[in-house]
């Protein structure tokens, strides 16, 4: 019996390896997006600090203005962040949409692929079968000539 072969085995291949990569290059739009997120938090945490630190007992008019400034910078750092992260959602969007493409489109050629080994594999059972019966068929109809001489 001869293996089965499927002809589009390079496409299925390609489709597979074009799955791998829109994965990378999904899974680095999300860290990215991820790493945007933690300057995000850093940013709000510090703020928090700053704020709170602020009017500290013991802090000059100085000391207060310049926590005021530095409030300010981060609040403008935070927006600019915010604008970066929905750029960085789009990306993702965008990404996870050519990865959900090259996986159907290798699914699809997965399931043909599928379909004919089947196909394959049950007319190759059936030839089996046929010659298998000619060789019994024929063994018996000896016995019968050699037994009948």
């Amino acid at each position: 019996m001869r293996a089965f072969h499927f002809s589009l085995e390079k496409i299925l291949e390609l489709k597979a390896y074009r799955e791998q990569e829109a994965e990378i290059e999904l899974g680095r739009a999300i860290g990215a997006l991820s790493e945007i997120e933690g300057r995000i938090k850093t940013a709000v945490e510090n703020r928090y600090r700053a704020a709170a630190e602020r009017f500290a007992p013991g802090n000059s008019g100085r000391q207060m203005l310049k926590y005021e400034n530095y409030i300010s910078r981060l609040d403008q750092e935070r927006d600019r962040l915010l604008e970066e992260a929905a750029q960085a959602e789009l990306l993702v969007e965008e990404k996870r949409a050519l990865y959900l493409e090259a996986a159907r489109e290798r699914k699809v050629l997965d399931k043909l692929k599928e379909k004919r080994e089947k196909e394959y594999r049950k007319k190759m059972f059936a030839e089996e079968t046929k010659t298998l019966d000619d060789i019994s068929g024929g063994t018996s109809a000896r016995a019968r000539m050699s037994g009948g001489s």
